[in-house]
């Protein structure tokens, strides 16, 4: 199987490898914005499918069209050799909502500190939509979790900023790391948080066949 995680995200890789399996890395590269009105849940899978859907797109066109006339030649007179399997393509994406206002990464401190004293003091919900598309096969699903956050200082939330570390996580923080102290409490998947719920993932992943037993190597 060739598995293919179509994010660039260091924390999906990590989860990804944590969990047992083996892929490539191929970026998508889409325009991320919502929709007017568009639902967060449908927004993260929409950007989940359509991430899976132009890696998928990418990988098979260039294996199939022939780099010039001598390469089509080649290919015609070892015809007979395997096809290399098509791609199994995953893609994620994650955002942070409260009062169902959308928090995406933040542009700018200034917009970091925003989304943070949005959170301050607040249960918020974190959503990740998961998308996998093979030759034969689409399957697109949603991970919501609850995520407590404390109060904040001004001077916290400047703190933070300053460390750089919100400005690459949607809603501003990261779980995983200094935004920790932060966090009494979720409710539902650890993993949806930081930015891939594993055990959504490995379910999906099995229903067509793909387990990390048969990926390892």
């Amino acid at each position: 199987m060739n598995l293919v995680l179509a994010s660039a995200s260091p924390r999906r890789s990590e989860l990804l490898t944590q969990a047992g399996y083996s892929f490539t890395v191929h970026p998508a590269h889409i325009p991320e914005d919502p929709l007017p009105n568009e639902d967060p849940i449908a927004y993260v899978v929409r950007l989940a499918r359509q991430k899976a859907e132009t890696v998928f797109a990418e990988l098979t066109s260039s294996s199939s069209r022939p780099a010039d006339a001598t390469q089509s030649r080649v290919c015609s007179e070892k015809s007979n050799r395997p096809e290399v399997a098509a791609p199994q393509v995953l893609g994620a994406d994650t955002t942070v909502t409260v009062d169902n206002q959308i928090l995406g990464k933040p542009q700018n401190p200034a917009d970091a500190a925003r989304m943070l004293r949005l959170l301050s003091g607040r249960t918020h919900r974190v959503i990740t939509g998961v998308a996998l598309v093979t030759a034969h096969h689409t399957e697109t699903a949603a991970e919501v979790t609850g995520v407590r956050f404390l109060t904040l200082s001004d001077e916290e939330i400047a703190d933070y900023i300053a460390t750089g570390e919100p400005m690459d996580k949607a809603g501003a923080y990261a779980i995983q790391g200094r935004a920790a102290r932060w966090i009494p409490r979720i409710t539902g998947d650890y993993f949806n948080v930081v930015g891939l719920p594993i055990a959504l993932v490995s379910t999906m992943l099995e229903s067509v066949g793909i387990d990390s037993t048969s990926l390892s190597s």
